[in-house]
């Protein structure tokens, strides 16, 4: 299955958000840096952050 350009940000932004989360205190720079490099992702294709999931599974 090949991925489409706004599948593919939307798979790497859901996974940015969630090292983000879960590194928060192993790593907290990289973990202050993943999140707008989600949410710049997100912006490009106006999807919200709680939406990211849903609309993975949509496509």
């Amino acid at each position: 299955m090949s991925l489409t350009d706004r599948r593919e940000d939307l798979l790497i932004a859901v996974a940015l958000t969630e090292f983000s989360v879960h590194y928060e205190a192993a790593a907290p720079e990289l973990a202050e840096h993943a999140w707008p490099l989600a949410a710049d992702r997100l912006l490009e294709h106006d999807v919200a952050p709680t939406e990211a999931v849903d609309a993975l599974v949509v496509e």
